[in-house]
């Protein structure tokens, strides 16, 4: 599969298809294609998997699919970067439920729960992950930029949680408390982190989307005690405040 990816950070892929592939991807998330290029909604998996999307990740029922000669490109909804990974030998990825973009039609995506109940109630995420598995290229996308980290066997790292977009399934998984009361009050961090540990690829992100939402809020709702930002100043010009 022949693509690129332009932008830094609000970056786009773009993917050449040859005739004899497919691809798909979520719905709303193309941004342009070639003439020749088809686009179908399809509920992949049959209408229980895309009922379970709708109903558990609050995504939409049907993912879009590509078919022709061409070129189709994709982009997230929120500034970041896309990740290609090269899926092959029996591995798959478990990611975020908002993560994934688009992918060859070898790719197969399902949903997984998460393992531990502390995951669900206090990690921030829901208790319901992508998984995404088969032989071929898919695209993910997150906030913020992207590092990814390859984990050694039996090494760990903890993640502030929310951070972590993807990993392989070879890597332990689990959220933890942070011990201490000075550190959960004082600190500014949550409390409880992501412990992953290895062997295998993870991947992280700089932003969560709780947290640019957070940041945004103050100026989107005209609550910011500085007046003269950006936002500010579009708010008042487009409701007549002055």
């Amino acid at each position: 599969m022949k693509y690129e990816i332009f932008g830094d950070n609000l970056q786009m892929v773009n993917v050449e298809m040859d005739g004899n592939e497919k691809l798909f991807g979520e719905a709303g998330v193309m941004v342009y294609m070639s003439n020749d290029i088809k686009m179908e909604p399809v509920a992949r998996g049959g209408f229980l998997k895309g009922l379970g999307r709708k109903m558990f990740m609050g995504e939409s029922f049907f993912l879009t699919e590509f078919t022709g000669r061409g070129n189709v490109a994709f982009a997230g909804n929120v500034p970041g970067k896309i990740i290609v990974i090269k899926l092959g030998g029996g591995k798959s990825i478990l990611a975020q439920r908002d993560a994934f973009l688009c992918a060859s039609d070898k790719i197969e995506l399902s949903m997984e729960f998460q393992k531990r109940l502390s995951s669900t109630f206090f990690g921030g995420e829901g208790w319901i992950i992508e998984k995404i598995s088969g032989e071929d290229m898919c695209f993910l996308h997150a906030c913020g930029d992207i590092k990814e980290i390859e984990l050694k066997s039996g090494e760990t790292i903890k993640v502030d949680t929310g951070s972590v977009v993807a990993w392989e399934d070879s890597v332990n998984y689990s959220v933890n408390r942070v011990k201490g009361v000075k550190t959960v009050l004082f600190a500014g961090e949550g409390l409880f982190l992501t412990t992953l540990t290895g062997a295998g690829k993870v991947w992280i992100q700089s932003m969560t989307l709780h947290n640019l939402a957070s940041a945004l809020s103050p100026f989107i709702s005209g609550k910011s005690s500085g007046s003269g930002g950006v936002l500010s100043t579009l708010t008042r010009e487009s409701f007549g405040r002055r």
